[in-house]
């Protein structure tokens, strides 16, 4: 069984709620699931409504970790969600899934759990490039959250559908006459 994918969940989930912070408990459900949650722990009392609450709070807080551009700030931002989550990483196998880091305490709730997974991957991230490998789009309009890992420059827009806009943009106002 393929493992799991912290970063996309992430992604994922905190792009949903920025876009729509009241989203559902059932699409939240259903995001999760995508990520490899069972169905039996996203249904009824395993994943409430004020579960979901705390899921979407957590999701705006990850939200501002992944619009921080600046690597000392994204620190120390990582290091209060893990000291809010009293995180210890320790590698865990269950329910058929290959090894696998958590970073929460054990029954962490969905919120705790959230925060701790993800920051776990974005400082795996921020160590491994020295730098912040995300961002939030900058284009006009947009703010979508993306991964910048990879070679070359580093990232600054969610794609190149926003880079073109921001770059047509700025050349207009460079030409616009004065005045």
């Amino acid at each position: 069984m393929k493992g799991f994918d912290p970063l996309s969940r992430l992604l994922d989930i905190a792009e949903a709620v920025r876009v729509r912070p009241d989203l559902p408990r059932t699409e939240l459900a259903a995001l999760l699931a995508r990520h490899g949650e069972k169905p039996e722990d996203l249904d009824g009392p395993a994943f409430t409504e004020a579960d979901a609450a705390v899921l979407r709070a957590a999701a705006l807080r990850m939200g501002a970790v992944l619009a921080e551009d600046d690597a000392d700030r994204a620190a120390r931002s990582l290091n209060e969600v893990f000291d809010a989550c009293g995180a210890r990483p320790r590698l865990s196998r269950h329910d058929g899934h290959a090894w696998h880091l958590h970073a929460d305490r054990e029954g962490a709730g969905w919120g705790e759990w959230f925060m701790a997974s993800g920051a776990l991957a974005l400082a795996g991230l921020l160590t491994e490039y020295g730098r912040t490998a995300w961002g939030a789009c900058p284009a006009s309009g947009c703010g979508r959250y993306f991964l910048g890992a990879g070679p070359g420059s580093p990232r600054r827009y969610c794609s190149t559908a926003c880079s073109g806009r921001a770059r047509v943009a700025a050349h207009r106002r460079r030409q616009a006459p004065s005045g």
